[in-house]
């Protein structure tokens, strides 16, 4: 039987699916994974809309590629593609990739250690795997560095009023507001359609109000927001709930108030928000900071040097987090299915 499309992936999660591509397609031109990764999004998107919307994917659905390396110190690269976007990093997508790279065999796995050096289309990132029995058990991952662009700024949010927010890069742009500031809303699965429809609009209203630029990628703006709060789990120090966009928001159609919550505690976000607190006085260098998500489990952060993002003080963040393999998938596309890119429908998506 013939098929349009036939792809190999590792399908896992860490609270949230992320499936990882290990074959089936073809070969991407590109000096770097940053190259590969623009030529994929202006040549060949079907493959995100492919294997993130229905019927094969979700909401909450995030996807990586393996790509060969182009540095010579890194032993394998990644695309990281989400319903909306291509983001140059991702902590959970990260954690994914390398368990999918040991676990199946794609990389040697040794115990008790594992060492390993991946290219993100954001550049090299340094890997620490704890495997035992042929399982990895945790992934350590030393991010590109992180910075505060916005601190305690207001923004005026239709339908909400004012918002206090800070605006971080942690390998994504996300605006965090404090949950405290929206009566009755607590950061709990019960409450996640309203998490997200606030989240959405503070998103799209920072987008519109907080201007911000990173030197290095020219044009990313705020894709992605985060509320924060206090815990009272001991495991952890902070609690978040990320919002991912699933389609553009309009101000003029409340249909579109919406988006998909991360089910992890989010790595990107975790590195934010760390970024926030440094800026403000309130997380030192060399100190853990457990991160937990809505579903309750924990990244543990730490920020473990000082850098320089074009004029901005920055610091560099690691992540710890473990993520789980659930399926083996054979993805394809029959030659008649009069939906090639998927599809999706208003009553789950944007």
């Amino acid at each position: 039987m013939g098929f349009k499309r036939t792809i190999q992936a590792i399908d896992t999660h860490s609270g949230i699916p992320m499936r990882v591509i290990t074959g089936g397609v073809g070969h991407i031109p590109g000096a770097s994974v940053l190259e590969k990764m623009r030529w994929l999004e202006a040549n060949d998107d079907q493959l995100r809309k492919l294997v993130l919307r229905e019927p094969r994917g979700y909401p909450a659905h995030c996807c990586n590629l393996l790509v060969p390396p182009s540095h010579p110190e890194a032993d394998a690269g990644y695309i990281i593609m989400e319903q909306v976007e291509y983001p140059v990093m991702s902590g959970g997508n990260t954690i994914s990739v390398v368990t999918v790279l040991l676990e199946m065999g794609i990389l040697p796995m040794k115990e008790p250690v594992t060492e390993l050096v991946l290219e993100a289309p954001a550049g090299l990132i340094r890997v620490r795997a704890d495997c035992q029995n042929g399982k990895v058990k945790a992934v350590t991952f030393r991010n590109v560095p992180a910075f505060a662009a916005h601190l305690d700024a207001e923004i005026d949010v239709p339908h909400l009023g004012k918002v206090r927010v800070d605006v971080g890069w942690g390998g994504m742009f996300y605006v965090i507001a404090d949950v405290r500031q929206f009566k009755g809303l607590e950061l709990i699965p019960e409450h996640g359609r309203e998490i997200a429809r606030v989240s959405a609009m503070i998103r799209q209203a920072a987008i519109e109000q907080l201007p911000v630029a990173h030197p290095d990628y020219p044009g990313v703006g705020i894709t992605i927001s985060q509320l924060s709060g206090p815990t009272d789990d001991p495991r952890a120090d902070w609690k978040n709930a990320v919002t991912m966009a699933t389609g553009p928001l309009s101000w003029d159609d409340p249909n579109t108030w919406t988006g998909a919550i991360d089910r992890c505690p989010c790595g990107t976000g975790t590195c934010a928000k760390m970024a926030v607190l440094n800026a403000k006085g309130e997380l030192p260098l060399g100190q853990d900071f457990r991160h937990q998500g809505i579903l309750g489990t924990v990244f543990t952060g730490r920020l473990v040097d000082e850098a320089r993002i074009g004029d901005r003080p920055a610091v560099v963040p690691t992540i710890s987090g473990t993520s789980w393999i659930f399926g083996i998938n054979t993805l394809v596309l029959d030659h008649d299915d009069p939906l090639p890119n998927g599809y999706t429908m208003g009553d789950i998506w944007a």
